[in-house]
């Protein structure tokens, strides 16, 4: 069952979207906060994040950065409802973030993940240690 860290400061924001990921067969680790994030980052491993941008006190862009340190092909789907996330792919590190605009549908979420998690995939066939 993959695990998922979802991260948002508001709880029925939350809630809604762990109500979906159970249905559909993930296990989910809430955090309210960043740094409540973080623990739960150091102390588990993940599947994929779903970070919510404008934490209270808190940068999610920043959050996801030191999230991609620690495990550079971790599939992110960013969330927010304060503005378009077009600025996230101007970021080399960052262009494979998926967004999500709030408030959207369990489909629109399912379908973010599916992408997050293609959007990190190794590509078939790549050569890795292969000599021509």
């Amino acid at each position: 069952m993959p695990r998922v860290l979802v991260i948002d400061d508001q709880s029925d924001v939350r809630t809604m979207i762990a109500l979906v990921l159970r249905i559909n067969h993930f296990e989910i680790i809430e955090a309210a906060t960043a740094t409540a994030a973080l623990k739960s980052f150091e102390d588990a491993s993940f599947d994929l994040a779903i970070v919510d941008i404008f934490l209270q006190g808190a940068n999610g862009s920043d959050l996801i950065s030191t999230m991609r340190e620690q495990v550079p092909d971790l599939p992110i789907v960013a969330i927010s409802g304060m503005t378009a996330l077009d600025f996230l792919s101007k970021s080399p590190e960052l262009a494979d973030v998926v967004c999500l605009q709030k408030p959207f549908r369990p489909n629109d979420l399912m379908r973010a993940i599916d992408a997050a998690r293609e959007a990190v995939r190794p590509v078939a066939g790549a050569a890795v240690g292969v000599a021509l």
